[in-house]
């Protein structure tokens, strides 16, 4: 005989769906500990029947909460609260900066299933174009344009990820411009980038709006027109979650035309269309290699970038992406295309926004005053800190089984280095997991107080 679930069930009010909001309630409950691990979660149709709502939003609901790691289903059983994280004494990783998983292994059953019966064979018995293909470059060019961004495909090379992408523009720039000018803080991916060129990042002040257009005029000034490449994360910088507004995106543009210097915007964050916060290709076409990727906004192994260059760099960002000898899997291709064609891709992007709003709020709530407030949906947060406590954080935070990424990778210069902090990625951790992880690192900080030792 099966036990009865201990849960009292509960639907609040709203205008999402009714899944949503079931997911909602039980997840509140779970991380509240009103249930305990092992309990029960009601049966589907007798839930259903309760509640007044369709069988089929139980299933998805319980299926979001699995996905979130609060609920693991045993066939033939039932559906359970999953076990109290931390228990088994393993590291919680709060250090890798990607989404939560959103596809379930019958979702990708699905899809691996309807490729094998539609997929053209001649993707995998051919190189692809330099720029992909001209099909996959129309799907990406629609995909952009409802985040804002009108690029036609004739103007976009597909690159293996953002990372490639960025090299791509490091490349087709150089040639033109010898000085990189970039946050004092900003993606330690493109500092690799920017040394393996032979070059040195000069790292600019920044503020809660991001690169300070004081502070980048001085720099423009100091090296002369022309010779410089700014590179600058507008939404949701990595690491420290700052966003340019909209008088803020409209001075780095100016300055950059008026010193003809070039930009490379990093907009991999980017989510959603907002005409409040207009991508800076928008204002200033002529002089931005412009970069999109999917591994943020929809699957990490979805290793599929964009780069859209200024029409005079065309040619030598083809040359440079065909130079780096990496080209995307013919499968992720196929993928992309199906995603984004039956409507998965939207709906997928959709509720990463939602699950970043919920995981926004719960970092805000445990952590309090010690996070500057992420502005924006993405999966990564701040704890501003001065230098002499940033390093001893990641130290105590590993003696709590918490990895968290340290300030240095992240700094252009780290000899004039004013800004300090500690990022941590909201996104791979279960819900129980992230939960746990971030009252651990409350007491880290709570501990530490003002000390700088």
């Amino acid at each position: 005989m099966r036990l009865r679930s201990p849960w009292r069930p509960h639907i609040p009010a709203g205008d999402t769906s009714p899944a949503e909001r079931l997911a909602d309630a039980l997840a509140g409950d779970i991380l509240a500990e009103k249930l305990d691990a092992g309990d029960r979660l009601p049966a589907h149709r007798d839930l259903a029947w309760r509640l007044g709502i369709g069988v089929g939003s139980v299933t998805r609901a319980y299926a979001v909460l699995e996905r979130r790691g609060l609920v693991r289903s045993i066939r033939g059983r039932g559906t359970f609260v999953a076990s109290r994280p931390g228990s088994s004494g393993r590291m919680l990783d709060l250090s890798a900066n990607m989404p939560p998983p959103m596809f379930s292994d019958r979702a990708l059953t699905r899809t691996l299933s309807r490729l094998a019966r539609t997929v053209d064979p001649a993707l995998f018995n051919v190189y692809p174009p330099v720029a992909g293909h001209i099909e996959h470059r129309r799907i990406m060019s629609h995909w952009l344009a409802e985040l804002g961004v009108d690029i036609p495909p004739e103007r976009l090379l597909l690159a293996s990820g953002a990372q490639q992408a960025l090299g791509v523009a490091l490349a087709a720039g150089r040639g033109a411009a010898s000085h990189i000018l970039t946050e004092e803080l900003t993606y330690p991916g493109m500092l690799g980038l920017i040394r393996q060129a032979g070059l040195a990042a000069c790292g600019l002040a920044m503020d809660r709006h991001g690169m300070r257009p004081d502070s980048l005029e001085h720099a423009l000034s100091r090296h002369g027109p022309g010779r410089c490449i700014v590179y600058v994360t507008p939404t949701m910088h990595n690491p420290t979650t700052a966003t340019m507004d909209h008088a803020r995106r409209h001075d780095i543009a100016r300055l950059c035309h008026a010193h003809d210097a070039l930009i490379i915007e990093d907009d991999v964050y980017d989510c959603a269309h907002d005409d409040s916060l207009p991508p800076l290709v928008t204002l200033a076409p002529e002089r931005t290699f412009y970069i999109s990727s999917l591994s943020k906004t929809l699957s990490p192994g979805l290793r599929i970038g964009a780069v859209a260059p200024p029409v005079a760099f065309m040619p030598a960002a083809r040359e440079a992406l065909l130079n780096s000898s990496l080209m995307i899997a013919p499968l992720s291709y196929a993928m992309m295309a199906q995603w984004m064609q039956d409507g998965t891709a939207a709906s997928v992007r959709q509720a990463l926004r939602g699950e970043a709003g919920r995981r926004r709020e719960l970092a805000l709530r445990i952590m309090g005053p010690y996070l500057t407030p992420p502005p924006y949906d993405a999966f990564h947060a701040w704890i501003p800190l001065e230098m002499a406590q940033a390093v001893p954080f990641t130290t105590r935070a590993a003696a709590q089984d918490v990895r968290v990424s340290p300030p240095q990778p992240f700094m252009a210069d780290p000899a004039r280095a004013t800004q300090a902090g500690i990022r941590l990625s909201l996104g791979p951790a279960s819900l129980p997991d992230l939960t746990e992880a971030l009252r651990r690192l409350r007491r880290v900080r709570e501990e530490m107080g003002n000390s700088v030792t």
